[in-house]
């Protein structure tokens, strides 16, 4: 019995040592972090950014490769299928995981069971915003002024089932009011039909608004954040008239399931060091309204959770499907 004992030990010490040694080892060679949205937008600054930083420190070119398509179903189905050694990454925004398995019929990924979580990255709040010769001045004269006048108010969704779009449908039940939509295909063309007066509304990532309402040419009545913004401070939030009315869109790092702890866990801690980096805030997240995601990936799968219970219900009660 001794020497089974002895010989459990051994093995276990030499378990523990191959596992120490893979994570320090990680990674033996480049990284791709697959972004799963076009080039150009918030994903795909962060991942740049911090596929840099990655670099500099583990000694590996990182690579950033776009496959943007099918919201996210690309990317993700890409990365689902890859090695799960955490030389593949997929850096996508919530809605990958908390709304398209309720949008969907059928996904070409399995949302629970291909990936795990590594970590969370950046936060971005929404802002309500309308058109300024509206003459509405903050978020409870949007809803009387709607209620006011049934059917006349129209918003843009850049997306059925975005983030922005599911953002009115829960202000919407919550307000008690009844908008239309206008499709567009992105928030860039919707916001300057706002600024024309073609639309009235829509939610849209402050950083977008900031720039249009500062000349002028928007107001915006609300944040979606759960506390006012330290980069305007001005700005109520859209909870301060309707309580515990949250919307943000935030993006996260993934990689295949099956990809070892320890690795993960390499993983998470550089890129937390590398949000957390007073510098790297100051360069890419501050000037954008974006609020770095802290945390170890258990976090991020509460996160997850959360969402995925808020928009699922939006999403049912709404009605909304894509049979695609």
């Amino acid at each position: 019995m001794q020497g089974l004992i002895r010989s459990v030990t051994a093995l276990a010490v030499v378990l523990l040592a191959v596992s120490g040694s893979r994570s320090e080892t990680y990674p033996t060679k480049p990284v791709t972090i697959v972004v799963a949205l076009a080039a150009g937008g918030v994903a795909d600054v962060i991942a740049r950014a911090v596929g840099q930083r990655l670099t500099e420190e583990w000694g590996q070119p990182v690579v950033v490769e776009n496959r943007g398509a099918a919201n996210t179903q690309v990317g993700a189905a890409y990365v689902a299928k890859s090695a799960p050694d955490g030389h593949t990454l997929l850096l996508t925004p919530e809605y990958t995981f908390t709304v398209n398995p309720f949008l969907y019929r059928k996904l070409s990924y399995d949302p629970q069971g291909a990936f795990v979580p590594v970590s969370g990255l950046a936060t971005v709040p929404l802002a309500l915003v309308v058109n300024s010769q509206l003459g509405i001045k903050d978020v409870k004269e949007l809803i009387a002024w709607a209620k006011a006048n049934p059917g006349k108010l129209n918003y843009g969704i850049p997306g059925v089932g975005s983030t922005s779009h599911l953002s009115m449908e829960m202000f919407q039940a919550r307000a008690g009011v009844q908008l239309n939509p206008v499709s567009y295909k992105g928030a860039a063309p919707a916001l300057t039909d706002i600024v024309a007066g073609h639309i009235q509304a829509m939610f849209v990532s402050v950083g977008l608004a900031a720039e249009v309402a500062k000349a002028g040419q928007l107001r915006i009545l609300g944040v979606g954040s759960s506390s006012r913004l330290a980069q305007f401070p001005d700005l109520p939030t859209i909870a301060e008239t309707l309580p515990e009315f949250e919307t943000t869109i935030w993006f996260g790092l993934f990689a295949p399931n099956g990809t070892p702890p320890e690795v993960v866990a390499r993983i998470n801690s550089a890129v937390q060091r590398i949000i957390a980096d007073p510098v790297f805030d100051q360069k890419y997240f501050t000037p954008n309204s974006y609020q770095r995601m802290s945390g170890p990936p258990a976090s991020l799968s509460a996160i997850i959770a959360r969402d995925a219970t808020r928009w699922s219900k939006v999403i049912r009660d709404a009605g909304i499907a894509i049979e695609e």
